[in-house]
C-alpha cells in the first residue's frame, strides 16, 4: 500500500527553495520520496522565460544535496513541471509530490494517486509531431498502470511539460537536411503543447485511434483531452509527465477530481472539479471547505473567436501583452475567488487541452 503526500510551497523568487528546505529539515518530508515538483514561477511564460530553468536548477540541486543523488540521478527520479507567468493575483509556489509506503491493507476507496515520468528526448524536426504524441501516449499509459489505475475514468488531471524549438535547434535541423514544424519559436510551443495533450487524449481512450494526424495538430480543434494540461519551455528537450488520479492502490489522505472550463469565466467547472473530488459543495465553498482545499490546477486559453458569451475582449489585440497572459490573469482570478486563496495553478495555451476557449481543471481535498 502506498501513499501521496502534498505540499505546497510559497515561494518569493523563481530559485526560492526555502520552503521545501524547511520541510526535509523538520522531518515533515523525506528527500527520497519525492516523485515530483509541479511550480508556477513568475517568469513571461514564453520562449525566454529562463525562471523555468532557474527553478528546476535549483529543486534539483536541494534534492541532490538532501539525498546524495547526483543531479543527473535526480532528473530520472523526480519530474520537475515548472510554468512561467503568475499574471494578477496568481501567487508563485509549488506543489510538492511524495510517494511513501503506508500500513494497511487495500481497500475499495480510490484516493489520490500520482506517478511521473519521461520521454525520451525529441530532434527538432519531431517536435510538434506524431512523434510527441505517440511517445506521450505510451508514457501516459505506462503510469497510468504504475498507479495503479485501470479505469481511465479515474485519472483526473495529466501535467506534462514539453520542449519548443529555438533558432539554434531549427537551425540544427535545417544543416541535417530537415524540416520543423514552424520557425517561428514562439508558435513551436502551440504545436508540443498540442501534440502532448493529443498523446494523453488517445492514450485514455478520449479519442480514437487514428483519429490524430501530423495535418490536425493546431488544426483541428474539435480535437482535444479533457485532462490533459501541457507546458512548454526551453529548459528540457523531452516531455516530463506528471500523472493524478484516484486509486483504490493508494490510501492517500486527499482525492482529486475534475471538470471543464468552457470559457474564462466558468466558475460554475471550477465548482464541479470540487464536488468531482468528493467536496459536498454547493456554489462557493465556505470558509472551513475552503481550508480542505490542497490546491486547483487549470489551464487557461483566449478563444480564437476573441469572445467571451458573446462580448468582445482584446486579449488577441493587444500588441504589448501576450494572449496567454492575458488567459492565466483571468483565469487565475476566478479561480482564485472560488478557492478563497491565489496561490494556485494556472497554465497558459491550451491547444488541444479541453475546447476553444476553456480547460481542464482539477482540484485536489483532504478527504
Amino acid at each position: 500500500m502506498k501513499k501521496i503526500d502534498v505540499f505546497r510551497i510559497e515561494m518569493s523568487s523563481p530559485d526560492d527553495v526555502r520552503g521545501l528546505r524547511g520541510l526535509i529539515d523538520d522531518g515533515s518530508i523525506d528527500p527520497a520520496s519525492i516523485v515530483a515538483v509541479l511550480g508556477k514561477t513568475e517568469g513571461n511564460g514564453c520562449v525566454n522565460d529562463f525562471t523555468r530553468g532557474l527553478s528546476t536548477l535549483a529543486f534539483r540541486r536541494l534534492i541532490s544535496d538532501a539525498t546524495g543523488w547526483s543531479e543527473d540521478e535526480v532528473s530520472k527520479k523526480v519530474a520537475f513541471v515548472m510554468s512561467g507567468g503568475t499574471e494578477g493575483v496568481m501567487s508563485p509556489h509549488a506543489t510538492v509530490f511524495c510517494s511513501k509506503e503506508a500500513p494497511g491493507e487495500a481497500t475499495a476507496e480510490k484516493t489520490l494517486a500520482v506517478s511521473s515520468g519521461f520521454t525520451r528526448e525529441f530532434l527538432p524536426e519531431e517536435q510538434g509531431t506524431m512523434a510527441v504524441v505517440d511517445e506521450c501516449r505510451r508514457v501516459t499509459l505506462e503510469l497510468m498502470e504504475k498507479a495503479g489505475i485501470e479505469d481511465p475514468a479515474d485519472v483526473h488531471f495529466v501535467q506534462i511539460k514539453c520542449p519548443l524549438l529555438t533558432s539554434e535547434r531549427i537551425a540544427d535541423a535545417k544543416e541535417r537536411g530537415f524540416e520543423v514544424v514552424t520557425h517561428d519559436t514562439y508558435e513551436s510551443m502551440g504545436y508540443n503543447r498540442g501534440a502532448s495533450a493529443l498523446g494523453v487524449a488517445l492514450a485514455l481512450g478520449e479519442l480514437e485511434d487514428g483519429s490524430v494526424t501530423d495535418e490536425s495538430i493546431c488544426a483541428d480543434w474539435s480535437l482535444y483531452s479533457k485532462v490533459a494540461s501541457t507546458s512548454a519551455g526551453v529548459e528540457l528537450l523531452n516531455c516530463e509527465i506528471i500523472l493524478m488520479g484516484n486509486s483504490a492502490d493508494f490510501d492517500s489522505d486527499f482525492t482529486i477530481g475534475h471538470s471543464v472550463m468552457m470559457d474564462g469565466i466558468d466558475l460554475a467547472a471550477v465548482i464541479e472539479s470540487l464536488v468531482n473530488a468528493g467536496m459536498d459543495v454547493v456554489g462557493v465553498p465556505t470558509a472551513d471547505q475552503q481550508k480542505k482545499i490542497v490546491n486547483v490546477f487549470a489551464k487557461a486559453e483566449a478563444s480564437s473567436t476573441g469572445y467571451v458569451r458573446g462580448r468582445r475582449n482584446t486579449m488577441h489585440t493587444d500588441s504589448d501583452i501576450n494572449h496567454t497572459r492575458h488567459a492565466r490573469a483571468s483565469v487565475g482570478g476566478v479561480i482564485s475567488a472560488v478557492v478563497g486563496d491565489p496561490m494556485i495553478y494556472v497554465s497558459g495555451g491550451a491547444e488541444h487541452q479541453g475546447p476553444d476557449g476553456g480547460g481542464p481543471v482539477a482540484s485536489i481535498i483532504e478527504r
